[in-house]
């Protein structure tokens, strides 16, 4: 039995981390994201994700920026389509 209407408790982003959108896959561990925050960054996608997860354009994901390169991020998590619809019903992503 399926829970399709009911709600998904998301992971949210901590204090530090922003919701971001994956706009272009630069090869190899690297991916252009356009954050909530309105800046574009270089994001990095970690070796605990890299084999597990296949991030794809378009993809909204969590980013964490580093604290030390603003303009740079690494992917924390990666939401589903049927996710990304929920955030995006519920106002937390464009």
């Amino acid at each position: 039995m399926s829970e399709e209407s009911g709600r998904r408790n998301l992971r949210m982003p901590s204090n530090d981390e922003v919701f971001a959108v994956v706009t272009e896959h630069l090869g190899g561990n690297h991916v252009r994201l356009r954050c909530v925050d309105g800046k574009e960054r270089l994001g990095r996608i970690p070796g605990r994700m890299k084999y597990r997860t296949w991030i794809n354009e378009g993809d909204v994901v969590v980013a964490e920026p580093w604290s030390w390169q603003d303009e740079k991020a690494n992917v924390e998590w990666r939401y589903t389509d049927e996710d990304a619809d929920q955030l995006r019903r519920e106002g937390h992503i464009e």
